[in-house]
């Protein structure tokens, strides 16, 4: 159905000076959207398997940085961070390796490290310290949530409740949070798509696994709020890269049927 936009993001392989989105020294999350991450993740939305020979190789890509206490380097140079990390585990759960033992590694440094409030953050402070900064990061928290819905972990590990806890007390707090200081403002609220920002579309979707979230009343009021903007039952794309203008399945400002089924599949979670 989109050949067109997979053809365009693969004419994007070696604009980095490597194959597969990234450069010789493996920067795996340069070049957004068409970083190897960001670029494995829209082919999966597009419906390429995970057996396809590209994606395979971004899993061996992503692979070639893990180290063996389960975080990934996905910059050669600078802090392992843990948002790193929840991004690639979370794609590579996305394309089934849920039960390779590099990710069975990487899920239990998770179990094992939490913040107090039960997310998890990033001990990098670029815009200063405050009250603000004493926060779990939303997004890496989100991403790991994400990861684990995979898992044999979902509804059955309790404190992945205290992460579904902390990321439903921030639709309360809606300021921003967190070293990165991740907000619930104008940007949040708008459909973004592809799933893989603080928006409200990646909110609900991941939340909606989550047995912790689905009755709660800031779950509810988040999902009423996205539901809200359906058009005819289609998610509309509100807000993505400029860089993805040309591809057809995430249009802004159009229905998006590869988005919609994102959403029919919070319905059936439901």
């Amino acid at each position: 159905m989109f050949e067109n936009d997979i053809n365009l993001i693969l004419s994007h392989r070696h604009s980095q000076g490597a194959d597969y989105w990234t450069t010789p020294d493996k920067r795996l999350v340069k070049g957004s959207p068409f970083s190897a991450v960001d670029s494995a993740l829209m082919l999966l939305e597009l419906g390429m398997p995970p057996s396809h020979p590209v994606l395979q190789a971004v899993a061996e890509l992503l692979f070639s940085v893990w180290r063996s206490d389960g975080r990934f380097k996905l910059y050669p140079s600078g802090s392992i961070l843990p948002c790193h990390t929840a991004y690639a585990a979370s794609l590579l759960c996305r394309m089934g390796y849920t039960e390779d033992e590099r990710i069975q590694t990487t899920m239990q440094h998770f179990l094992k490290t939490p913040y107090i409030d039960g997310g998890w953050r990033c001990n990098k402070f670029s815009y200063g310290r405050g009250p603000e900064t004493e926060y779990s990061n939303p997004l890496p928290t989100l991403n790991a949530l994400d990861a684990f819905r995979h898992s044999k972990y979902l509804n059955k590990e309790a404190s992945l409740n205290h992460a579904v806890e902390f990321l439903l007390n921030h639709w309360e707090i809606r300021r921003p949070i967190g070293p990165c200081q991740y907000g619930m403002g104008k940007l949040f609220m708008q459909i973004e798509y592809p799933l893989w920002s603080y928006s409200i579309f990646q909110y609900v979707y991941v939340l909606s696994f989550y047995d912790y979230a689905k009755n709660d009343p800031r779950f509810q009021e988040a999902f009423c709020a996205l539901e809200a903007k359906l058009e005819g039952g289609m998610i509309v794309i509100e807000r993505n890269s400029p860089k993805l203008k040309q591809l057809e399945f995430c249009k802004r400002g159009q229905p998006s049927k590869a988005a919609t089924a994102r959403w029919q599949e919070i319905l059936q979670n439901l």
